[in-house]
């Protein structure tokens, strides 16, 4: 098995680390995600002081374990056919080990720079992580980590090579093949004790949290068991409630994890939530449906349509997935995503996830530049967002009003008396009278300068075409 370096004291802490229990992760409900898609590491240390200074409490990697080296080892997003550069952007999404450092973000060194970096700064860092399956082609698998499972025949589940037809059959989902993507034995102790070591060693470098990328096809206790399995215990051992071979997970208590549960019929979502957070993949299609339609009068926006606690959902206005897979929010317009963006943002619970679009992209060439490594477009600066971010932080225990006009074409998040947001879904200027709380008197945007009067309980003003305003009851 390979030796992990581990720095310092940090060495001790991973040696006799006992058993933790992870809790519930909801909570700070301040806090905020920018997802750095397919930014490098290098990139995303040299950007941390503005993803700091622009109000993101966490900046979240792509995966950074060894990974398939496809089309030539080129760093092309998405490529065509007779492109001069090739590459595929799924490939660091099909491990090879569990080792750190690929050759699309990054080294183990420039991991722990960027960590270094992030905790100069205050920010935390959560790293993609995915367990649950190898690379399509699973002859790329690496030596070390063949040895560690007992062969490479104890890799994957019994029904691993199978391809799953049936989603919402909890067995088939669980253990079978998605995507073309061979399904691991999470619950083989000798894996669980290699990937382990994998994340406390991101731990040791300075990770404080964990996205994991299609975490309902790992099994819960209640799920049908591989025939390999002698118990479904993944998450146990994942999040700290149990041992493997003497080995635990690192600061349980102090990391935030979430999965990417993504929801269906048959879905145990309430299980996997006593776990972890989960990703509220269906209020982005609802939110999405009122961006596109301008209306917030076709989808209930103040239910989170997920049956957790709206403290334990990971929220966004689109993902990495809507965007490449069937480019399913990619038509929306920048001004779109700034909408949906600083309502989630300004509303009380949630934790909102801010997806940094590719460099370059135009609704024509949703790749842009299309390169690996390069930041995402000036999106997650934008002076709308920025300023939405801030009075998430501002309004932390304040209770939400949701006031709408009545032709749905505009929302008002109200945060007790503190402030508000007001956010025009539509392509046309709108005139608003709302009902408010705040108290009388007039209220100017900080970004655009416009002014907004409060008198005898009514918000007046305008609101430009797709934009939004935030108010301070100062």
């Amino acid at each position: 098995m390979p030796k992990l370096k581990l720095l310092g004291a940090a060495a001790a802490i991973f040696a006799i680390a006992a058993p933790g229990y992870a809790a519930k992760t909801g909570g700070a409900q301040d806090e905020i995600i920018l997802h750095a898609w397919t930014w490098s590491l290098d990139t995303i240390a040299n950007n941390m002081k503005q993803i700091a200074e622009a109000g993101y409490n966490y900046v979240q990697t792509s995966p950074v374990q060894r990974c398939y080296v496809g089309d030539g080892g080129g760093r092309a997003l998405f490529s065509q056919p007779g492109d001069s550069v090739m590459g595929k952007w799924y490939y660091y999404y099909q491990p090879t080990d569990w080792q750190i450092g690929n050759y699309m973000l990054g080294t183990r060194d420039d991991f722990k720079a960027m960590c270094d970096s992030a905790y100069k700064y205050g920010v935390k860092v959560i790293v993609d992580v995915l367990p649950n399956h190898t690379a399509v082609d699973h002859t790329a698998v690496l030596p070390g980590l063949d040895n560690a499972v007992g062969g490479h025949e104890n890799l994957f589940h019994a029904n691993g090579l199978t391809d799953i037809t049936d989603y919402n059959d909890r067995y088939q989902c669980t253990t079978g093949k998605m995507g073309g993507l061979p399904d691991v034995n999470t619950e083989n102790p000798d894996f669980q004790y290699y990937y382990l070591q994998y994340v406390n060693d991101l731990i040791n470098l300075g990770a404080r949290g964990f996205r994991y990328d299609t975490a309902k096809h790992i099994g819960l206790p209640s799920d049908p068991l591989d025939a390999k399995a002698e118990r479904n215990n993944f998450w146990d051992v994942a999040t700290g409630r149990e041992a493997v071979k003497g080995l635990s997970l690192l600061m349980p208590d102090s990391l935030y994890i979430y999965g990417e549960v993504l929801q269906d019929r048959n879905v145990k979502e309430t299980e996997y939530d006593d776990y972890m957070d989960l990703v509220a993949s269906n209020y982005g299609h609802v939110l999405r449906n009122v961006i596109r339609q301008g209306d917030t009068r076709v989808e209930n926006l103040a239910d989170w349509h997920h049956p957790s606690a709206p403290e334990q959902l990971v929220t966004w206005v689109e993902s990495h997935d809507t965007y490449c897979n069937q480019h399913e929010s990619a038509d929306l317009t920048d001004d779109q995503i700034r909408t949906g963006w600083v309502f989630i943002a300004s509303r009380a619970t949630g934790r909102p996830l801010f997806y940094s679009r590719p460099e370059g992209s135009t609704r024509e060439n949703y790749w842009g530049t299309n390169r690996i490594g390069n930041r995402g477009n000036d999106e997650f600066l934008h002076p709308q967002v920025v300023a939405a971010n801030s009075f998430r932080h501002a309004m932390k225990g304040e209770p939400e009003k949701l006031v709408y006009t009545d032709n749905g074409a505009a929302v008002m998040v109200e945060r007790g008396t503190k402030g508000a947001s007001l956010i025009n879904f539509s392509g046309k200027e709108q005139k608003i009278k709302l009902e408010t709380s705040l108290p009388d008197g007039s209220y100017t945007d900080k970004v655009s300068g416009t002014v907004f009067k409060v008198a005898k309980g009514k918000l007046t003003g305008k609101l430009a075409p797709f934009t939004t305003y935030i108010l301070y009851n100062n």
